[in-house]
């Protein structure tokens, strides 16, 4: 009885630990030469996917995650490396609108009106690539985000039969990327049991076309 207790208790704490490193493993080894830091050797894709974050921390400071993504979706574009923007992010209530945050930041730095579009219900990663395909028509995306969750979206993207790679906004070091980081890889067994598990996103709804 003892031995059999002593088994259980092993196994309640080694799955999970196997689970998180089969997840972390399988997304980083899916996205190799996938990413790439230098636009100048990124190819060109008709739309980039830009993944939303909030614009404002609770301390009231901007979200260097988003100054960095703005700057990386602004650089591109300027680039000729993607014609459209596709914001997508989480506008759960009247007071909290990501994509409008970003649509607002672009415009200031030069991007027309018109080369936007909005997602207001990309709620996860996996929402958002999988609304980018089939609300957005987009079978081949550039993901936009820090590199980490670039990895995650494109293993994401892939597994619902998209194309995509990533263009790496710069990233934080420090206590709060660390922080980050350590949320990421329980972010990433999510999005690996997800799709063992073939969860859907929240909303779909009626299609837009991006031209």
């Amino acid at each position: 009885m003892k031995k059999r207790k002593r088994i259980i208790f092993l196994l309640i704490f080694i799955i999970p630990i196997v689970l998180v490193f089969t997840a972390n493993y399988s997304i980083e080894k899916n996205a190799e030469n996938k990413t790439f830091s230098n636009s100048s050797d990124i190819q060109k894709n008709k739309v980039g996917l830009v993944l939303g974050t909030s614009k404002i921390l609770k301390n009231g400071r901007i979200n260097l995650y988003f100054k960095y993504r703005i700057n990386a979706t602004v650089e591109l574009y300027k680039k000729g490396k993607i014609d459209f923007i596709l914001v997508s992010g989480d506008n759960g209530n009247k007071n909290y609108d990501e994509p409008t945050d970003f649509k607002n930041e672009l415009i200031k730095n030069g991007i027309p009106e018109n080369r936007i579009f909005l997602d207001y219900a990309g709620f996860r990663t996996l929402d958002s690539v999988v609304r980018a395909k089939e609300i957005f028509g987009q079978i081949s995306i550039t993901v936009i985000s820090q590199k980490f969750h670039n990895e995650r979206a494109i293993y994401l993207a892939e597994k619902n039969g998209i194309s995509a790679i990533g263009f790496n906004a710069r990233d934080l070091s420090g206590k709060y990327g660390l922080k980050t980081r350590i949320r990421e890889y329980f972010a990433r067994t999510k999005a690996y049991l997800d799709i063992v598990f073939g969860v859907e996103p929240k909303f779909l709804g009626k299609k837009i076309e991006i031209k």
